[in-house]
């Protein structure tokens, strides 16, 4: 945008008040427009209800605006995996479908979801409990859990002090509302990044994430129930 325009009575003078403001506007529609989405490999050092792991998560392009994102754990006796396939339209991510699967020792569980936003609902299916097969009605700007974790690190990283987001997953649809509560310094691979804490109860649970400023994933992913940690993730590598 150019910030000097012609004036009748000085050519090629602007008032200094107008140029800040034009320059504001400038900024603040460049802010407004979110980064686009590229592909990464994240590689995390994971820990489980006690047990050690691998976890990796990624994002890939499968297609004209759909994108996969994933995460997988695995460790000696346990095996998680999370992935939702998603629709973007700019800023705008709509699920279309995701999977839950997960073995521990010998148990075993799957479930797959469906969201349909030309019905406006999503359905459950696998090892899900009547209750929790749906439909739950579908509102424009619903995410489901995956979405949640990404959208977070794009909305700290505009620098918003509270982030609320509407979830649709596992048979429910629930409000999630995320707050700055510190700030930290992380190590990844001898590097030390400034890393924002951001905390969100719910009820018994609590989830906390550190996102660092270019980072496209959380530094780190900590669930706890009941004050104490059930699943722990801290990033190791990114690519």
């Amino acid at each position: 945008m150019t910030l000097v325009a012609p004036c009748p009575h000085k050519p090629g003078w602007l008032p200094a008040t107008m140029a800040a403001l034009l320059l504001a506007v400038a900024l603040s529609a460049s802010a407004a427009r979110p980064a686009a989405l590229k592909p990464f490999t994240a590689t995390y050092q994971a820990s489980y209800m006690g047990l050690r792991g691998t976890g990796t998560m990624t994002l890939v392009a499968v297609g004209g605006d759909r994108w996969k994102y994933s995460l997988e754990i695995d460790g000696a006796v346990a095996r998680l995996s999370q992935n939702t396939v998603f629709q973007a339209d700019g800023g705008h991510w709509k699920p279309l479908s995701n999977s839950d699967s997960s073995l521990l020792l010998i148990k075993k569980s799957s479930k797959h979801a469906t969201y349909d936003w030309d019905r406006r609902e999503a359905r459950w299916s696998g090892n899900v409990k009547p209750d929790r097969a749906g439909p739950v009605a579908l509102r424009a700007g619903d995410l489901d859990a995956m979405l949640v974790n990404l959208a977070i690190v794009r909305d700290v990283q505009a620098g918003e002090a509270s982030h609320s987001y509407r979830m649709v997953d596992d048979g429910r649809a629930k409000q999630m509302t995320f707050r700055v509560v510190g700030k930290d310094t992380i190590d990844v691979d001898g590097k030390s990044h400034a890393a924002t804490r951001v905390s969100m109860p719910d009820g018994s649970r609590e989830t906390v994430l550190w996102i660092a400023e270019g980072v496209p994933v959380p530094m780190r992913i900590l669930r706890r129930h009941n004050g104490d940690d059930e699943m722990d993730l801290r990033l190791r590598s990114l690519h």
